[in-house]
């Protein structure tokens, strides 16, 4: 029976050692960074393809360049709702968790 108890202590002791507050806190930084990183590669892919595919379609259009323009800068505000969105989970997880 001593030695369950000594062992529980020393596991206790560990788990508040390796769990305290300055690994809580590192642990929500490096969650955020991950959040922001993987969530501005869609928006980026998407807001380059989209521009990219504008300047094709001016290039055979140059009339319709106003009308593309709107399209182009309405496509890449939606695909930018996805970074604004993990901007947002990041900045929960700082200020919040």
């Amino acid at each position: 029976m001593n030695f369950i108890n000594q062992l529980s202590t020393v596991l206790v002791a560990l788990v508040d050692a390796v769990y305290n507050e300055a690994f809580v806190d590192g642990m929500k930084y490096l969650g955020a960074a991950i959040v922001m990183g993987l969530g501005a590669i869609g928006p980026a892919i998407g807001e380059g393809f989209a521009a990219g595919k504008a300047m094709e379609a001016a290039g055979r259009q140059p009339e319709a360049i106003g009308k593309l323009r709107t399209l182009m800068i309405t496509g890449q505000v939606v695909s930018e709702t996805t970074g604004i969105y993990s901007l947002l989970i990041a900045i929960l997880l700082i200020f919040v968790a």
